[in-house]
């Protein structure tokens, strides 16, 4: 491959390079913008280890680059930063880093560019390229990283117990590249993660998750999901999801192993969607089967009320996890609780008031929860699920000719509590709220539409049976 034309597709690394000839400084691109740039993936970070000042050399940089470029510096742990445009580009110094076990945190002190390498997780995110001149373009590779790539194999540049004792977080780091590049993980690197996987509780979930949200992302997420099972580090960090694993025959009556459907279900939607949010709402759907699991002799194994019960596990989980608490985990957990009424639907007659209740219900998020839906269906039988989709396809056609007639999305009854209480002369209270409710049942039951006139003579119609009168001037 050759290095020097890709890296003039990048005017800022010449720029670099002629910055670090005129500090009399040597400077290198290391990790992952190497590595991705000989697996042709985009990669928008750029870092840049210098032997000397990474801030001194990113300030010159900067100058270089136009006064509107700004450097964000951080003292503290002796880099610099600077975007441009799509890239952000990252300095430091060559550091060596040693550490204590209870923390991930290493104490740095200056270091050779072999020091450099030497503590990187990956040997793929080893390999540096030089930008001196008359080295313009030259690969450094020690830890063989080259070979590695092209034998899709995720190994550690020491020995993987000491590159897993001093950072946890990179058994992690391991699998979601694993999961995000389709690599297979060395056997010893694999074999360490196990026997080592108690240290991630020394990490911070925010870090973890993180790191979990990734793999969610990577292309074929169940990879890197079997992966954390096998380790053993699932059950650590998510251990509601391992609960899934398994099934449990009596007299002959079994269920489908929840843990693997799921991890069916958020491949399918990932072959849709790149929403995080979504592929955690298929992560979640069956979470409360565990607690919700019971035999009947008559009719096998039932999970009443999983939907409503895993709508409520949600924000636990998420809480726990440190993801967000806000409309990212409500949109998951509205996805949860309303995810077998499209399926009940498919199944039986549909009727307009039910589809009315469910487009009310889902609002905006109507299009999200038929992606979920439609992922849900995993059977073994191609005819079964076929007609399954088939099923799916009147549901969503009925859905959009109901939306286009009946406005329904952000649905809100025309009569309003004011208006109610300002037509009768009542104050807040108990009978307001009933006949709001009896308007939005008339409306959902498509007995009247939801049009200001028809709706006014319903509610003093239902008003009169309630003994209420009109107030008049």
């Amino acid at each position: 491959m050759n290095f020097k034309e890709e890296l003039h597709k990048y005017p800022i690394l010449d720029i670099i390079a002629l910055a670090a000839g005129k500090l009399g400084v040597e400077a290198y691109i290391i990790g992952g913008f190497v590595r991705d740039l000989i697996l042709k993936r985009p990669s928008k970070d750029i870092d840049i280890v210098s032997i000397g000042s990474g801030i001194e050399l990113a300030e010159l940089v900067a100058s270089q680059l136009g006064s509107d470029v700004h450097v964000s510096v951080f003292k503290t742990f002796g880099t610099a930063q600077i975007r441009q445009g799509d890239l952000e580009v990252e300095f430091v110094g060559a550091r060596r880093e040693s550490y204590q076990s209870e923390s991930r945190k290493p104490a740095v002190e200056d270091g050779t560019l072999e020091d450099d390498q030497n503590r990187r997780d990956f040997t793929i995110n080893a390999m540096g390229i030089n930008l001196g001149k008359g080295q313009f373009g030259e690969l450094l590779d020690p830890f063989e990283g080259m070979r590695d790539l092209r034998k899709k194999i995720i190994r550690t540049p020491l020995a993987p117990d000491i590159t897993f004792s001093d950072d946890p977080l990179r058994m992690m780091r391991a699998i979601r590249f694993a999961s995000q590049l389709n690599f297979d993980i060395e056997p010893d690197t694999f074999d360490a993660i196990i026997s080592m996987k108690e240290r991630i509780r020394i990490v911070s979930m925010e870090r973890i998750s993180d790191e979990l949200n990734k793999i969610i992302l990577s292309p074929v997420p169940s990879y890197g999901f079997k992966l954390l099972f096998h380790a053993g580090l699932l059950e650590i960090i998510f251990p509601e999801f391992v609960e899934l694993l398994g099934v449990e025959p009596i007299d002959g009556k079994g269920h489908k192993d929840n843990f693997y459907h799921t991890l069916q279900v958020l491949d399918n939607v990932s072959q849709n969607t790149d929403d995080l949010w979504l592929r955690w709402a298929a992560i979640l759907h069956d979470i409360a089967k565990p607690a919700t699991k019971k035999f009947d002799k008559k009719v096998g194994w039932s999970f009443h009320n999983h939907e409503e019960i895993g709508a409520r596990m949600v924000p636990v989980i998420f809480r726990r996890m440190k993801l967000p608490q806000n409309e990212k985990m409500r949109f998951v957990k509205k996805l949860v609780r309303l995810h077998l009424r499209p399926i009940v639907l498919s199944r039986e007659e549909i009727t307009d008031s039910a589809m009315r209740r469910l487009l009310v219900e889902a609002g905006e998020d109507i299009e999200a929860l038929m992606k979920l839906c439609r992922a849900d269906i995993t059977s073994k039988n191609p005819e079964k699920v076929k007609k399954f989709l088939r099923n799916f396809d009147l549901v969503e056609q009925k859905l959009k000719d109901l939306e286009e007639r009946d406005k329904l999305r952000n649905f809100q009854p025309v009569i309003t509590g004011e208006i109610i209480i300002k037509t009768f002369g009542l104050n807040p209270s108990r009978e307001v709220g009933v006949m709001k409710e009896l308007i939005r049942e008339a409306i959902l039951e498509g007995v009247i539409p939801n049009e200001y006139d028809q709706a006014y003579a319903f509610m003093v119609r239902e008003g009169e049976k309630l003994g209420f009168s009109v107030v008049t001037g």
